[in-house]
């Protein structure tokens, strides 16, 4: 492990810690080192209905790619989920009303109802807002590995952001890729 100090154009020191093979001794024949080869894993997991709100499921997810998660000591983990009205979204792990708060602010930004403008309302009025609160937050992440865990901050965890009234099983697709 290296650890190096950069400066940004605020001449702001920053510690960086970096783990990396050295590519020169990939393709090398008269090089004695033994490099790694890159590893995918790949998993899909469904999750039950969960009443709209957001909904932390970082011990769901982890519990479910812990075995392939350990065999990685520098990669990325990527999450899709198949679905365009529900979303995921990285943040507070802790306090419950950090989830319950962006509810109602997604809520008051994104209007429902017989008076909202929207023309799609094939599966009901929380149709389209759910597309639309989708593509606020997305449907991926992309998570560093690091000695076999997901390197998240203390107080980050994975959210699932139900936007439907009438919810079904979500999927998520979680794919590793590193060394």
């Amino acid at each position: 492990m290296q650890v190096s100090s950069i400066c940004l154009p605020a001449k702001v020191p920053v510690r960086v810690k970096s783990l990396h093979t050295n590519p020169a001794t990939v393709n090398d024949p008269t090089s004695t080192a033994k490099v790694a080869a890159p590893k995918w894993a790949q998993k899909t997991i469904t999750l039950p209905p969960l009443k709209r709100g957001c909904h932390l499921i970082t011990s769901k997810i982890v519990k479910e790619v812990r075995q392939e998660l350990s065999e990685y000591q520098c990669g990325l983990a990527h999450l899709f989920l198949h679905h365009t009205s529900a979303s995921l979204t990285i943040n507070e792990n802790y306090d419950y009303d950090v989830r319950d708060d962006t509810e109602t602010f997604l809520n008051g930004i994104v209007p429902e109802g017989p008076s909202a403008p929207w023309k799609h309302t094939l599966e009901g009025p929380d149709d389209m807002p759910a597309h639309i609160k989708s593509s606020m937050f997305g449907c991926a992440l992309m998570i560093p590995i690091s000695n076999g865990k997901l390197n998240m901050g203390t107080w980050q965890g994975i959210w699932l952001c139900e936007h439907r009234d009438y919810p079904t099983p979500r999927t998520v697709v979680v794919t590793l890729n590193g060394i």
